[in-house]
């Protein structure tokens, strides 16, 4: 299994966003082979995979019957969910500046935006070069206006060694971000009882 394979360390972080929570309902965008919809559907959620490359959705057909697997160009064709939302939005290694209204429209109350990808300074180290798939500083804090910002980072992470079975993952600059869309107030804990959102 390739480095690649393995979830992202700041996925693996907030699974406090599905972990312990009945029902749940998760978003994978641009899922391409699945490390997280594998991830998320193995520990019970109910998991949409959204992606452009059929190769890739295949080799997760048939995974569980809690999956749902969309093939669509999110970029060139329409919006393919209409206004359905869920408890869990992942996007990772991914970015189309138009879809970030949709991608937080899609947080439902109560529910988690966790998103990771690369910012600007990975130009200079590798791939994507492209300024239209780098986030610039801050971008992630403005996409995310309405939740409530539990997380947030902008750096860079020095390259991992190898593991067994895997390979080096390189070092890269990334914007990541985990925000919560907190419920109505109508829907709202009673006076003086806060939910915990857990830093560690």
């Amino acid at each position: 299994m390739s480095m690649t394979s393995f979830p992202s360390d700041w996925v693996l972080r907030w699974a406090q966003a599905w972990r312990d929570r009945d029902g749940v309902t998760a978003l994978d965008l641009a899922c391409g082979s699945g490390r997280h919809l594998r991830l998320l559907a193995g520990e019970g959620a109910a998991v949409t995979g959204v992606d452009r490359d059929a190769a890739a959705l295949a080799t997760l057909a048939g995974l569980s019957d809690r999956v749902e697997l969309i093939e669509a160009d999110i970029e060139q064709g329409p919006w393919p969910l209409a206004d359905r939302v869920f408890d869990v939005v992942l996007v990772t290694n991914y970015l189309w500046r138009p879809l970030l209204p949709r991608v937080v429209d899609a947080v439902a109350p109560g529910g988690w935006l966790i998103y990771e990808t690369f910012t600007d300074g990975q130009q200079t180290i590798g791939r994507p070069a492209n300024p239209e798939f780098l986030l610039q500083p801050g971008e992630l804090l403005t996409a995310a206006h309405g939740l409530r910002v539990v997380a947030y980072e902008d750096g860079f992470i020095e390259a991992e060694p190898p593991v067994t079975g895997g390979g080096t993952v390189n070092g890269r600059y990334v914007q990541r971000v985990a925000a919560v869309r907190e419920n109505r107030p109508t829907d709202a804990a009673p006076p003086g009882v806060y939910p915990r959102y857990r830093l560690r």
